[in-house]
């Protein structure tokens, strides 16, 4: 991923606190806990991945979308960033 530090640093966070409730998640099942609090922290993990991924997305649009940073150096066609977008959906 490009972009500016904040936008990165913004993303890493993200991801890093989804880390820290997926293993919360983890411990939650062997310890056996409730199925209603697994399943709630177990989305709570799900939309932190999402939001990730969406600020991803909001970020690399520009690059993704002019080609400033694509292999070959071409603007995404239609079809690659619908794909891109429901990849996330």
């Amino acid at each position: 991923m490009t972009g500016d530090e904040d936008s990165t640093a913004a993303v890493l966070n993200r991801l890093r606190r989804a880390q820290g409730q997926l293993s919360g998640v983890i411990a939650m099942i062997e310890q056996g806990r409730d199925c209603k609090e697994v399943v709630t922290q177990l989305a709570a993990v799900s939309r932190a991945l999402d939001r990730a991924g969406f600020k991803i997305v909001a970020t690399g649009l520009r690059e993704c979308a002019t080609g400033d940073t694509s292999d070959a150096g071409k603007p995404m066609t239609e079809d690659e960033l619908e794909k891109l977008f429901l990849a996330l959906a």
